[in-house]
């Protein structure tokens, strides 16, 4: 028998506005919403808690974090995942696309050694014994800057779940890593080097960007297309490279480091991907834009964690505190990120959307979580 749940008396974040009424649940989906504070027989009664859609993160480093929570500390894979997975519910997100590097480099003082292909599978058998508790897509970052991208491109394949291949290019000297200082900074503290092993870091990416890094956007282009997966630029800093990318199709936009790509991407009809960590410390830690300047200036639409799950429901509240829209603040973790990724079952409350759903109140201005759902099932 299919089982049915309501629940009642809460405050409903739709897509425009936030209403009071109920939702009710049969089985995996979303049969009504109605308005109103009554609270039929057998309901759930919310007393006034936040009802909304489930969080859609489409941009989280976590899972590299779980495999390895230490430099060269290799964790038990299976381990790894189910404990991402769990965390991710908890934060009340009910979609990902877990970030996964494509393009190695197997040598030298910038070593990034090939894991993709294998983790994914790793990811599918839990997924078929039913041992996960939310929804997860591939999202391959493919390296422009490497040695094997594309290789490792051709070990995937329509059937592997890949929603969205981002066009990563982390040459020092440009985009994200403009200001060599904050990478020297960032990367002596992570890998331990000396100002000499830095240079050689520097030199042989800046080596590898020339020698394959044209090659590698051409392929990785053909990759996404081949694979059905949503194409994203990654650190977009000025108007030229928004350009280029709008030529590739690209219509969704992670991290641009100005004001200027980002109206520019605006321009080009690109949606705009920020961090939420960015937004909550108040900027950004590679000393790129702010995300709260390009949310005062409409240029944001989609927040991600990032390397923070937690960030993401937060973020968005700050972002609906920030516009007097709650409403707002949340599409930007729901509705949009899920129509940037081609789907179109879950991101908002509609009879016929999947009941992944998440139940909140604010307190002392945070978001606190009390229940999540995905599909119809309580997960945390």
């Amino acid at each position: 028998m299919t089982e049915e749940l309501i629940l009642a008396n809460a405050t409903l974040v739709l897509p425009e506005e936030t209403v009071t009424g109920s939702v009710r649940i049969v089985g995996e989906n979303i049969t009504e919403i109605d308005t109103g504070n009554s609270v039929p027989a057998g309901a759930i009664d919310c007393e006034g808690d936040y009802i909304s859609p489930g969080l859609v993160e489409l941009h989280t480093d976590n899972l590299e974090r779980h495999i390895q929570p230490r430099p060269k500390v290799d964790w038990p894979h299976a381990a790894a995942i189910i404990a991402h997975d769990a965390e991710l519910a908890s934060t009340g997100i009910t979609t990902v696309f877990d970030a996964m590097r494509v393009g190695s480099i197997p040598s030298g003082q910038a070593r990034y050694l090939k894991y993709a292909r294998g983790l994914s599978e790793e990811l599918w058998q839990l997924r078929e014994q039913d041992a996960l508790k939310i929804s997860h897509f591939l999202h391959l970052r493919a390296e422009v800057c490497s040695e094997t991208l594309v290789d490792e491109l051709d070990e995937f394949g329509p059937e592997d779940r890949v929603g969205l291949v981002s066009l990563m290019d982390h040459t020092p000297g440009q985009r994200q890593f403009r200001d060599l200082s904050k990478l020297k900074a960032y990367v002596q503290g992570k890998h331990s080097m000396d100002d000499d092993m830095f240079k050689q870091h520097i030199a042989q990416l800046q080596g590898l960007r020339d020698r394959n890094g044209d090659r590698h956007e051409v392929e990785t282009v053909k990759a996404a297309r081949r694979f059905g997966a949503v194409l994203a630029s990654h650190d977009d800093t000025t108007e030229d490279q928004v350009r280029v990318s709008a030529g590739h199709g690209i219509r969704l936009a992670e991290f641009p480091t100005t004001v200027e790509a980002a109206r520019a991407c605006h321009d080009h009809g690109i949606k705009v991907m920020m961090g939420a960590p960015n937004v909550i410390r108040g900027g950004s830690h590679s000393g790129n834009v702010a995300a709260r300047e390009l949310a005062e200036l409409g240029h944001l639409d989609i927040m991600s964690s990032d390397y923070v799950p937690s960030a993401l429901l937060l973020s968005a509240a700050m972002l609906g505190e920030m516009w007097g829209d709650l409403a707002r603040g949340m599409k930007t973790v729901t509705l949009t990120p899920a129509q940037a990724a081609g789907l179109t079952d879950r991101g908002e409350l509609r009879a016929g959307t999947r009941a992944d759903l998440i139940r909140f109140r604010m307190r002392a201005g945070v978001p606190a979580l009390s229940a999540v759902w995905s599909r119809g099932r309580r997960v945390a």
